[in-house]
């Protein structure tokens, strides 16, 4: 086997690296603005789209970098690296607009890919979080179209997003169903904008929907198809945190091996006492592990068939939540590396400690993934945990 990267993703790993080194002079401005201005957000958008790395998980033919998933892992990883979730800037659209038709596709999608309008996913509500079927909103059809009315939280992106995935129930069926619907839609209020421990670039706000009226044509992929849709892209999705994630860890841990080395107690820089040097070991094998199987998943992810999704959907939750539950250990021992500094918020192991804590929740929560690869072994047995086999 194999494991060195190709030349196009050593190639898309220096491309990658570059512009999160652009990005990151963003970082303290994001953080101490809670944001960035508008010229900013034109600027690194700008620089996404001269690296051509503009939604890398759509096709070329459509706008997009059209990368494979070890390709789109290959960058994620690198941008991993930024504070502030400065990652998302560097746009992936969502992967549920690979479902519109060819008219949607002109007036939403291609736009995104450009870098001219954004998206955002609202399907999380007060009581449907890790059970998306509990979900309240609803759509009632009528001679315009579908009427929606209901609540959304946690909307990512939602402040600086154009339009919206909204997942509603259907009729009277109650069919799981996704609609595209501008924002500006009457009827639409942000209600409310959480302050959440972590600084991102952009806001998780509530929104209601009240008597939103939209097109017959609004329906993305299907009456009913809401939750197969949704659940299509999390492999992917959680694959991609297992990258940025790991990325993070690398950047905490080169940060403190740093600190370490230059930092002097008792005469000695701290590096050379046993107990530091245990816990800078520590992070290299949790990163070094959780790398390796992360791209390892992702290129099964490209070779496999059809037949083979339930299983790549385990490891996909096997690698989300290793490699997050990793890096959370990984920030822990190196804040801790830097002492009373690594609680200031001018450090970058500061702010990952707060950002990597909610990689544990999003995309499902580490009890979800638990479950979803105990499901696995009990009805399939252990093939999960096998190597692929050259075909």
């Amino acid at each position: 086997m194999d494991f060195r990267l190709t030349p196009r993703q050593a190639q898309l790993k220096a491309d990658a690296r570059a512009l999160t080194d652009f990005i990151a002079a963003y970082e303290n401005r994001c953080e101490e603005d809670n944001g960035l201005p508008a010229s900013a957000h034109a600027e690194i958008r700008d620089a996404v789209l001269d690296a051509g790395l503009q939604a890398v998980n759509m096709p070329a033919e459509w706008g997009g970098a059209g990368l494979t998933i070890a390709e789109q892992v290959t960058v994620q990883e690198e941008l991993g690296r930024l504070t502030g979730a400065l990652w998302d800037m560097v746009w992936r659209p969502a992967n549920a607009l690979r479902f519109c038709t060819p008219e949607q596709r002109e007036r939403f999608l291609v736009p995104v890919i450009r870098g001219e309008r954004r998206d955002c996913y609202a399907v999380t509500e007060r009581g449907a979080g890790s059970d998306p079927q509990n979900i309240a909103t609803t759509a009632t059809k009528n001679d315009r179209g579908w009427v929606l009315n209901g609540e959304k939280w946690f909307v990512t992106v939602g402040d600086h997003a154009d339009f919206m995935i909204v997942l509603a129930a259907a009729g009277p069926e109650r069919a799981p169903t996704l609609f595209l619907v501008d924002k500006d839609t009457p009827g639409i209020e942000m209600t409310r904008v959480p302050r959440f421990m972590h600084t991102f670039v952009y806001e998780h706000p509530e929104f209601t929907f009240s008597d939103v009226q939209v097109d017959e044509d609004a329906v993305l992929g299907g009456i009913g198809e809401g939750y197969d849709i949704t659940r299509s892209w999390f492999t992917e999705e959680r694959l991609m945190i297992a990258a940025r994630t790991t990325g993070a860890a690398e950047r905490a841990l080169e940060l403190s091996r740093d600190w370490a080395v230059e930092r002097e107690q008792f005469g000695a820089p701290i590096a050379t006492y046993q107990l530091v040097q245990g816990m800078l070991a520590d992070c290299a094998v949790d990163i070094a592990v959780n790398r390796a199987y992360t791209h390892q998943v992702a290129w099964e992810v490209d070779q496999a068939g059809a037949e083979d999704r339930k299983t790549l959907h385990a490891k996909a939750s096997i690698a989300k939540l290793a490699a997050s539950e990793a890096s959370g250990r990984v920030i822990d021992r190196c804040l801790q590396i830097h002492g009373g500094r690594g609680y200031d918020r001018a450090y970058a192991v500061e702010r990952l400690y707060r950002e990597l804590r909610v990689d544990r929740i999003w995309e499902g929560t580490s009890e979800i993934q638990r479950l979803i690869i105990a499901n696995e072994l009990i009805k399939r047995g252990p093939g999960v945990l096998d190597l692929p086999v050259a075909r």
